[in-house]
């Protein structure tokens, strides 16, 4: 016998109860079997065909960075990009059927525009796994020829900071570089005066020689230290200079500056000559060959 008393309180209701539906996934848009590589311009405006969840990457050309991106939709439209400066951006849409445009402006000044458009729901329609953009006239080349015009911020401040660093060691380089300088100049001061006060002590004054041919070529004196050879003359035109061991002369090499001839030796018997002019001269406290 039917149960008449249920049936009476469901139809007194006015309800009907049905089992309870599934939830339902989207279905994404098939994904294009290959990357597409688009030309762009600077007045083009490029479609992207985008699925839930799916993800389609933007790449801009080789040596070209994100600055900024703007999008007309940020409620139904994701994105992402590396958290340093990158040529990447991820685009994924969280919503079907939903279309917004986005605009990047790359470090070189460059502004690229796009079309989204969440095809899912669009049949024969393949989403994009991949973009990739290249210049597709001389103004964009000509752009990516010259150096970036914008920098991110973390990477100013990096730069700022180096070039900080770098002006901070110049600096130390040039105080230390100065000090150093100022302790040379310091030592060969006291050098110079160490040298002064007892050069005239090893001065030897033991030579001689025909004052008269010496009065000729100019010659004044002629003395020596313990290294060197000094001729003071005044010349009109400098003789040469030679030196004599076992009666065979030898041409010595010599400077001649400020009326001072400097041989870098000891002569112990030697002369000066100039055409048929002689001026010979000898130690006297040896005994000249």
């Amino acid at each position: 016998m039917p149960n008449y008393l249920h049936i009476a309180v469901f139809l007194a209701a006015g309800q009907v109860v049905l089992p309870a539906a599934e939830p339902t996934t989207p279905t994404p848009a098939p994904v294009a079997p290959e990357a597409r590589t688009i030309k762009v311009t600077l007045k083009s405006t490029v479609p992207i065909h985008a699925s839930i969840l799916q993800s389609t990457l933007l790449v801009l050309p080789e040596d070209e960075k994100i600055a900024e991106v703007f999008v007309g939709d940020k409620e139904f439209w994701h994105f992402e990009t590396a958290k340093i400066s990158t040529r990447y951006l991820s685009i994924k849409p969280l919503a079907s059927g939903v279309k917004t445009d986005l605009h990047i402006i790359s470090d070189h000044g460059v502004s690229y525009s796009f079309t989204l458009d969440e095809v899912s729901n669009q049949p024969n329609l393949e989403s994009d796994a991949k973009v990739f953009i290249e210049p597709g006239d001389a103004s964009i080349h000509d752009s990516l020829a010259q150096l970036p015009r914008f920098v991110p911020a973390d990477l100013l401040d990096r730069y700022k900071q180096e070039a900080a660093d770098a002006r901070a060691e110049a600096h130390q380089t040039q105080l230390q570089a100065t000090q150093s300088l100022e302790k040379q100049q310091a030592k060969a001061h006291a050098d110079t005066e160490a040298f002064r006060a007892s050069f005239p002590g090893k001065l030897q004054f033991t030579y001689r020689w025909n004052q008269k041919t010496g009065h000729k070529l100019g010659v004044e004196q002629i003395f020596a230290d313990d290294k060197f050879t000094y001729i003071r003359a005044d010349p009109q035109e400098t003789p040469a200079l030679y030196e004599v061991k076992e009666n065979k002369p030898s041409l010595v090499n010599f400077d001649f500056a400020n009326g001072l001839y400097t041989v870098a030796k000891r002569i112990d018997h030697g002369y000066l000559a100039i055409g048929k002019t002689k001026l010979e001269f000898w130690r006297t406290d040896i005994q000249a060959n």
